[in-house]
């Protein structure tokens, strides 16, 4: 991790958004450095994500995350299992109970075949809250957990200096909403940044007012470097800064 950026970003978000909770860096390494997270102890990745917010950096695989969709959305693991059609849809009478995200399994189908593939590109993914991230961290995303003025504030940094739209928000889980389609996002040439956290089965482990905005990591630096001539140093801001 290049210290200057670490430094940068940490100084201009204590100016311009005093107060608000450090964003999470994220990336893939083939090191087990980091401790593994336990798959015991919740079958919800953005659950034991709380863990990371607090300050313990925690490292997931194939085997320590304990829901299947975390581990399709992480890259770890390529099917949903048998029958998930009908589970995000209306389920199987007296057999399975549908989450009714989606009203019919043909729809849950259809958009299967369009969701676009990932593949974890290392063995695991490593989730860090930004002041701890050390020199040889190299993250890819950088996932912000915070409320409308703060999404606010991103999402008008995000759209700054574009004439396209600079934040997406697709369908899909809370995971795959920071993990995902984030870094799918990176490998893009105009990388755009992803809104999330709407997933009503992840909502429970995150606060009423929170949302989540993801920001590939070379979408990331261009979003510190502009913060100094921005909406941030206006009047305006200034009102929104006073109540984080």
């Amino acid at each position: 991790m290049n210290e200057a950026v670490k430094e940068r970003f940490l100084k201009y978000w204590r100016e311009y958004f005093d107060g608000a909770e450090l964003p999470l860096a994220a990336y893939y390494t083939d090191e087990d450095k980091v401790p593994a997270n336990d798959p015991s102890a919740s079958r919800c990745l953005i659950a034991d994500l709380d863990k990371v917010r607090k300050g313990t950096p925690l490292r997931f695989g194939s085997a320590s995350i304990g829901c299947p969709g975390g581990q399709r959305y992480s890259g770890f693991r390529e099917t949903l299992g048998e029958g998930f059609e009908y589970f995000l849809s209306y389920g199987i009478p007296g057999k399975l109970e549908g989450e009714r995200y989606k009203k019919s399994p043909e729809l849950v189908r259809e958009l299967l075949l369009e969701s676009p593939r990932f593949v974890a590109p290392r063995r695991y993914l490593v989730f860090k809250r930004w002041d701890q991230l050390d020199g040889s961290d190299e993250p890819e995303v950088v996932v912000f957990f915070a409320e409308p003025d703060v999404i606010a504030g991103l999402f008008t940094l995000a759209n700054f200096d574009t004439v396209w739209e600079g934040v997406v928000a697709p369908f899909g889980s809370g995971c795959s909403s920071i993990i995902m389609h984030p870094y799918l996002e990176g490998e893009r040439e105009r990388p755009r940044c992803v809104f999330g956290m709407f997933d009503i089965s992840a909502r429970p482990h995150v606060g009423s007012g929170c949302l989540s905005f993801a920001v590939p990591m070379n979408r990331f630096i261009q979003m510190v470097e502009n913060m100094p001539e921005s909406f941030l140093i206006t009047r305006t801001w200034g009102k929104i800064k006073e109540r984080l």
